[in-house]
């Protein structure tokens, strides 16, 4: 999720992770807070100062996973939301 959401209610999100967990796809998530880029020779990218989160959820698809941005603070209140695949490995 990008920080682009304005400030939203932390009630909503309460709500919005009741309703991922009671349907069985909640995998985890957090905030993410400073840190930098790193590499070994070279210069790194800089770090993507806009991404303020994420959620992990289980989806059999992209589609499927797009049906979970209802209610999404972030999504609602007008803001950003990537939704990406992360394979296991």
């Amino acid at each position: 999720m990008h920080d682009d959401g304005g400030d939203t209610d932390p009630a909503a999100w309460e709500r919005y992770f009741r309703r991922l967990r009671a349907a069985g796809v909640f995998e985890g998530g957090s905030q993410i807070g400073d840190g930098g880029t790193y590499r070994k020779a070279g210069q790194p990218r800089s770090i993507a100062g806009w991404i303020g989160g994420y959620i992990r959820i289980t989806a059999e698809d992209l589609e499927t996973a797009q049906t979970w941005l209802d209610g999404n603070p972030v999504y609602e209140a007008g803001g950003t939301v990537e939704i990406r695949e992360l394979p296991r490995s």
